[in-house]
Formats: structure tokens, C-alpha cells, sequence
């Protein structure tokens, strides 16, 4: 009997929280998992000759490239974050244009925030309606120079990604304040906006009163058991949303995270308290007060069960891995 065929996975991007955790888990697998990086280690960007022959009879290509949103959207940050996609994704489709035996499926980045401020219904799918601003143009940007290049030979999925959560992930700050009493939710209002930050689209809109804009998310484990589902299921293409099919909210989420915790007080955060803040370290204000309401329905459709699909359980999870690491 032949042995079976070692998995070859590219990732590219893998610097992150993310990518880290599917290079891990992928190696516990057993796969020989390459990268693609700013500085290799087995392919450099800009080395197209390189990243060919990595990608040249692999069996998976995940591109998770991309600056961080994670910052101000000054005019040379939303260049870099615009660039970094898209001249990774399209560097990624020539190589695999030059395969003489091009990788069978192929997945791209992509993000929930696509879709716009949603309080009244989920977005799907097949019923989301795309959003408007900087972060939406960027999604949709990126989406577009992911699915313009013909690749007969290769299927293509963009991951329209929800926030992430494990240990390690976006979580650590907000536990952090929790463990300080300032762990209550993150109430909009109302603020002044220039004239260039609306030309910009970055300027936030006041929305969902009362820490009620909702909060979608997926734990790292459904992200790389949703690459493995998609990997069976070769009738998925397009746009595939990865997210909890359980949205919750952010005074829900921000509740939950107390009681993992054992902290009784949460004081709230408003949104002049927010400006401020998240200009001093650096960020922006619609990383937590945007209503994202997305599920999951063409992997739930394919019969995908989450192994984490409760936020209040998969807080406690997250905590107590927490803690035995400590």
C-alpha cells in the first residue's frame, strides 16, 4: 500500500495571530506549510519566481497578506493597507497562472466588514447588503483583484472574515480592561466630523445606541475547521462568510467577558472616552462601534458544524486556556 501524499500548504501572510495558529495547527497535521512573507522565510513578496515554485503542485494557497487595520486611516496608512492586499493577491495570481501544476483551491482573505452597519437584519451571503467608507472600499477592492484573474484550474474563496477571537487574538486587550473594572460596553454618540475624514470615508456615523451594535465572531478553531470543510467541498466557491452562526452584541459580549472573568464591575466606555483613547493608541473608533450582523448560511447550508458556536462558552474556553498557560 503507497503512503498517502504529504500535504504542501502555502500561506502567505502568516505573521499574525492568525496565520500563526493555521501554520501550527496545519504542521501538527503533518503538512509541509511554506510562507510567504515581507522577508520569506521560503518566499519573499516581490520574488515571483520564488512564491511560483512554492505554489507550483501545492494542494492549498491561503492568503492572509494585508497591513493591519489596526491603526489611524491617515492618508498613508489607507495606502498601505489598500496596497499590501492588493498587489499580494495579484502577485499570487501570477504565479499560479505560471504553475505547470497549479494549487486546486485557493483562499483569500477577506472581511465581514464589507457588509454595511446592520441593527435590523443579519447579513448573508445572499441578502447582505455591501456597506460604504474606507474599510468597505477596501473589502471590496480586494475582492474584485482576488476574482479577476482566470485560474480554470483553481478553485477561489474569499473569506469575509468576522473578529476573530482566541488567546492571543483581539480579545487580550479587552481582558485586560475587564480585569481593571473598565470592562462594560462600548456606547456610540454622537462627535464631530471633518470635512476630510468624511471625504475619506473613516468618520464613524453615530448608530446603535446602548452598547447594542452587534458583535460577530468566529474562534480560531471553526477558522482553520472551516478551511478544512471547504477543502472537502469542492461545490463552494465565491464568498464564504466565517463567523459564528450566534452574533451577539457588544454589552452581551462585554457582559460574558466579566463573568469568564469573575470581574462584577464593568464601567462603560462612550464615545468621546473612545475618540480620545483610540487616538492615543492609535486606532479607530469603528473597530468597536460598527454594527456587524453577519452569519454563516452557505456553511451552514453545507452541513459545517461549529465547534464553538456560543460566545458565552467560548469566553470561559479562552479564559481558562488563559490561565493554564499562565
Amino acid at each position: 500500500m503507497s503512503e498517502k501524499k504529504q500535504d504542501r500548504i502555502v500561506l502567505a501572510g502568516a505573521s499574525g495571530f492568525i496565520g500563526s495558529s493555521l501554520t501550527e495547527a496545519f504542521r501538527r497535521d503533518g503538512a509541509d506549510v511554506k510562507l510567504i512573507g515581507r522577508r520569506g522565510p521560503d518566499a519573499s513578496w516581490g520574488d515571483t519566481a520564488a512564491i511560483t515554485r512554492l505554489v507550483d503542485g501545492a494542494d492549498l494557497v491561503v492568503n492572509l497578506a494585508g497591513k493591519s487595520v489596526d491603526c489611524r486611516y491617515g492618508e498613508a496608512n489607507r495606502q498601505e493597507i489598500l496596497r499590501s492586499r492588493i498587489e499580494t493577491t495579484r502577485e499570487l495570481a501570477t504565479a499560479i497562472a505560471a504553475a505547470a501544476s497549479p494549487p486546486p483551491l485557493w483562499l483569500n482573505s477577506s472581511t465581514a466588514t464589507i457588509y454595511r452597519h446592520a441593527e435590523d437584519r443579519p447579513m448573508t451571503e445572499s441578502t447582505g447588503e455591501i456597506g460604504t467608507g474606507f474599510s468597505v472600499s477596501i473589502a471590496t477592492t480586494w475582492e474584485k483583484e482576488f476574482f479577476a484573474s482566470s485560474l480554470p484550474e483553481t478553485r477561489k474563496v474569499a473569506l469575509r472574515m468576522a473578529i476573530v477571537l482566541g488567546d492571543g487574538s483581539a480579545l487580550v486587550p479587552l481582558i485586560t480592561l475587564a480585569r481593571f473594572g473598565l470592562g462594560g460596553p462600548q456606547i456610540d454618540g454622537h462627535w464631530p466630523a471633518s470635512s476630510a475624514r468624511r471625504a475619506a470615508g473613516t468618520y464613524h456615523a453615530f448608530g446603535a445606541r446602548g452598547g447594542l451594535q452587534k458583535f460577530s465572531w468566529i474562534h480560531i478553531d471553526d477558522v482553520l475547521g472551516s478551511i478544512r470543510f471547504l477543502r472537502a467541498h469542492p461545490e463552494l466557491e465565491g464568498v464564504v462568510n466565517l463567523s459564528s452562526p450566534n452574533p451577539s452584541d457588544n454589552r452581551t459580549m462585554m457582559r460574558d467577558l466579566r463573568h469568564a472573568l469573575g470581574v462584577r464591575l464593568g464601567l462603560p466606555a462612550w464615545r468621546w472616552m473612545l475618540e480620545l483613547g483610540t487616538a492615543a493608541i492609535r486606532t479607530e473608533v469603528e473597530l468597536v462601534l460598527k454594527s456587524r450582523w453577519v452569519v454563516p448560511e452557505r456553511l451552514v447550508a453545507a452541513g459545517y458544524e461549529f465547534e464553538h458556536p456560543h460566545l458565552d462558552e467560548t469566553l470561559k474556553s479562552i479564559v481558562a486556556e488563559r490561565s493554564a498557560a499562565a
